[in-house]
């Protein structure tokens, strides 16, 4: 079943700010992920990937699955591009955040800053404490992959708990828990670090005849 769209904007809004913060994180965490953290942290300034995400309610059944590619570039920009199983872009200009549902022909727009409560969005500009927003710890290794979780110290946010997976240093994994206590799982593949990112990628006109709801 496809979301409302007020819904689905709130709800992408999260989605796309968490891996962007990913890219303003302060390194505070266990020895066996610090290092990882700390390269991504200093070193990675551009990011792009194919994800497949999945959406799985209470019981942990798969409600939703969608796929596409991201872009990041720090501070603040973003684009999301889901290709399947519907068109709809996510774009972050520093300024603002657009999601435009090709099949509704609708654009929804809000400013980026504040509204967010205690999401990974107070990292976006690069100017949030980790520390005083959220618990970190480490969680060792799960299969190929070494983990650090983020809980809220504030459960005011769109997700409660966010999993961060580490295949060496390259950020490879997300696992998110809503309020609502739906779980997101993202696997990011073909990562690309700091190549040149057109900057058109982070402008968004609204094309004609579509519906703008919003700011």
């Amino acid at each position: 079943m496809k979301p409302d769209s007020s819904c689905r904007f709130l709800w992408c809004l999260r989605l796309a700010v968490t891996l962007a913060g990913l890219m303003s994180l302060a390194t505070v965490a266990h020895a066996s992920a610090i290092s990882s953290l700390n390269r991504f942290y200093r070193d990675v300034h551009t990011y792009s990937a194919k994800f497949d995400q999945v959406v799985l309610d209470e019981a942990l059944n798969p409600i939703q699955e969608s796929s596409g590619t991201l872009w990041i570039e720090r501070p603040g920009k973003f684009r999301w591009d889901y290709d399947v199983p519907y068109k709809q872009i996510i774009v972050g200009d520093g300024r603002k955040i657009w999601v435009y549902d090709k099949e509704l022909q609708q654009v929804t727009v809000r400013r980026m800053a504040g509204g967010l409560g205690n999401t990974p969005a107070i990292l976006l500009a690069g100017t949030g404490s980790l520390t005083a927003h959220f618990q970190v710890e480490n969680m060792g290794r799960q299969g190929r992959l070494d983990w650090v979780r983020m809980k809220p110290k504030v459960r005011d946010g769109g997700f409660r708990d966010i999993r961060i997976g580490f295949r060496g240093d390259q950020v490879r994994s997300l696992v998110m828990v809503d309020s609502f206590g739906q779980t997101t799982r993202i696997t990011l593949t073909d990562v690309h670090e700091n190549a040149h990112i057109d900057p058109g990628r982070f402008r968004f006109t609204p094309p004609k005849g579509v519906d703008v709801v919003g700011e």
